[in-house]
């Protein structure tokens, strides 16, 4: 009788699922993991999840925190996905952060847990953004080695193009929607689980998404909106990077062990 599928997501806002609200569920979000564990789960009543991925954590704390507890959950499919907010701050070593990454991806595969690592996402034509373009290639550059050594595999965040399109992101400008959770869970069951799940489930319960088409914004309206997107998303994190605070501080794992997901479905 085969090992029932035991999913664990580690990270960051990302995989926690900001930009898609769900007040019922714990810290008030869904997200892509959530998505991906429902399908699995429904499959496989057998399977379970759980989700230690946590807002604002950079990679180092991501490894410090996660990982161990990771190991003691005994998952036998991981995803990780962390970086983002240490290539948002002004100075960033990235080949020496990764070499942590690399050490503790390499504690999972060693505990003989399958890992699939996400690339970053590819901000080309997004100009609030687009300075970022050469830190996340090179993050990608690394990460596909660490894949390609460890055994690991890699769920493509870069590749998505669709995704360079604002109606799947929320109005912070930094996390997905629902809509663009639902691309990268659709993405992810494919990769991770495509030889369990049937593209008939995928679509069953993860339609693909159809944003809305975007009025036609004057040169005043969009400057009150980027007006307002900076006062109430841009400063306030510029404020936690002044004050070293983090937008997780005092929050806790979603699903912090095997079973708690359980009730969502």
């Amino acid at each position: 009788m085969s090992t029932p599928i035991r999913f664990l997501a580690l990270g960051d806002s990302f995989s926690e699922g900001v930009g898609d609200p769900d007040s019922d569920r714990p810290n008030g979000v869904r997200g892509w993991a959530d998505r991906t564990a429902e399908v699995l789960c429904h499959h496989d009543p057998q399977a379970r999840y759980a989700n230690l991925a946590i807002r604002g954590r950079m990679i180092n704390r991501v490894m410090a925190e996660q990982i161990p507890a990771a190991l003691e959950l005994k998952p036998t499919v991981v995803s990780l996905y962390a970086g983002a907010n240490d290539i948002l701050r002004p100075k960033v070593n990235l080949e020496l952060i990764l070499g942590n990454y690399r050490d503790h991806v390499q504690s999972l595969r060693r505990a003989g847990i399958q890992v699939y690592l996400f690339t970053g996402f590819d901000p080309a034509t997004t100009a609030t953004y687009a300075w970022m373009r050469p830190r996340v290639a090179l993050y990608n550059e690394i990460v596909r080695d660490i894949a390609a050594d460890l055994d690991c595999h890699i769920i493509d965040y870069w590749r998505r193009k669709e995704l360079q399109d604002w109606r799947y992101w929320d109005i912070d400008r930094m996390h997905m929607n629902a809509n663009g959770h639902s691309v990268i869970a659709r993405e992810a069951l494919r990769v991770m689980f495509g030889g369990i799940v049937t593209e008939e489930e995928i679509s069953a319960h993860i339609p693909v998404p159809e944003p809305e088409p975007m009025p036609e914004a004057d040169r005043r309206a969009q400057i009150i909106a980027n007006l307002q997107w900076t006062r109430e998303h841009a400063l306030p994190w510029i404020k936690r990077r002044l004050t070293r605070t983090s937008s997780g501080d005092g929050i806790s794992p979603k699903y912090p062990d095997r079973d708690a997901f359980q009730s969502y479905l």
